[in-house]
């Protein structure tokens, strides 16, 4: 047993000298010590069949070998933690990449960042938030906004249409009867979402763009509601009192109809490209819901009534950050989007 015990203890220097790793630390730290299999741990358990002479003094010598090895097992392990092994190290594909001259943070778009700043003022004042299908029925984007086929008010809003005879939404409008069949009157909601024309791009005008709709049906509702609301809306996005105005405008779901402008906060109403040298922007086309579109929602005409409204969120973002060109908003520039 002693000549057993000499080869273990030389065994064990060799092979705690030679680890490098945490496994290989583990697998020595088994080998020798291990409850069931450790060398160490059978042959303390033979000292039991041994003479009373013999036991005292091969324990001595057991006790003294793993002693030994487990202090060199211990020192072992420190030098381990304290150690890194880059080889084999993993890379972590999560980890943000390094960029000369620190790093750079992503952001939310301008039109997001404002979108939802006014879906908090609009739930603040009670309006749901919904949403709806950018590829759209004719009927919910034409018919049931009184808009009936062959109607002149069509050619305005030509857009994308699929073989299937469904198309590329012209205007968030198309929600107003949707909602109005599923939740019925009254109602408070917003629609914001991206919307489709088939337009001559220009400083003012993009083929893709996002609206908000509003709208809200109830009882004893007038202009005067729309105009306190649209008010609300502005101060609570610019942060001050804004100049706009009303005026005549035709839209075959609202009667009567209104264009409201707003003065150009880029030129200050002098005139500019995004104004059309007007001084002036419109922003947003509104009036009193028609009764037909309400007669299409199953909304009882003779007790309730309405306004709806059709922001367009680009040209508002537009005047509050002092953008001249509608156009930055798709180009993915990022040296556009970082300033937001």
């Amino acid at each position: 047993m002693k000549d057993q015990l000499k080869k273990i203890h030389a065994d064990g220097i060799e092979k705690i000298s030679k680890i490098t790793s945490s496994p290989s630390w583990d697998s020595a730290h088994l080998e020798f010590f291990g409850k069931k299999e450790g060398r160490l741990s059978g042959i303390s358990k033979g000292l039991k069949d041994l003479s009373v002479e013999e036991k005292k003094e091969l324990g001595s010598l057991v006790k003294s070998v793993w002693s030994e090895l487990e202090d060199l097992l211990t020192r072992k392990k420190k030098e381990l933690d304290n150690k890194i092994d880059w080889a084999a190290e993993k890379i972590d594909l999560t980890l943000p990449g390094k960029i000369s001259g620190g790093q750079s943070l992503g952001a939310l778009h301008p039109l997001t960042q404002i979108r939802q700043q006014i879906e908090d003022i609009f739930i603040s004042m009670g309006f749901m938030v919904l949403d709806g299908p950018e590829l759209e029925s004719d009927y919910y984007n034409f018919e049931a906004l009184n808009i009936p086929p062959l109607h002149p008010a069509r050619d305005m809003q030509d857009t994308m249409w699929m073989e299937d005879g469904n198309l590329m939404r012209t205007q968030t409008s198309a929600i107003q009867v949707r909602a109005l069949e599923k939740y019925g009157a009254p109602l408070r909601a917003i629609i914001p979402g991206r919307v489709f024309r088939y337009e001559n791009v220009d400083a003012c005008h993009e083929h893709t763009f996002y609206q908000i709709e509003g709208m809200m049906v109830g009882k004893n509702i007038t202009i005067a509601n729309l105009i306190a609301m649209m008010r609300e809306l502005l101060g609570g996005v610019f942060k001050k009192d804004v100049k706009v105005r009303l005026r005549p405008g035709y839209f075959p779901f609202v009667e009567p109809g209104f264009e409201m402008d707003i003065n150009c906060l880029i030129c200050g109403g002098k005139g500019c490209s995004a104004c059309k040298h007007s001084g002036w922007l419109e922003i947003l086309p509104c009036g009193m819901i028609h009764p037909n579109v309400l007669s299409a929602g199953d909304v009882d005409t003779k007790e309730y009534g309405g306004f709806a409204f059709a922001l367009g969120l680009d040209r508002l973002v537009m005047m509050l950050y002092g953008i001249e060109d509608i156009r930055h908003f798709h180009a993915n520039d990022v040296r556009f989007l970082k300033q937001f």
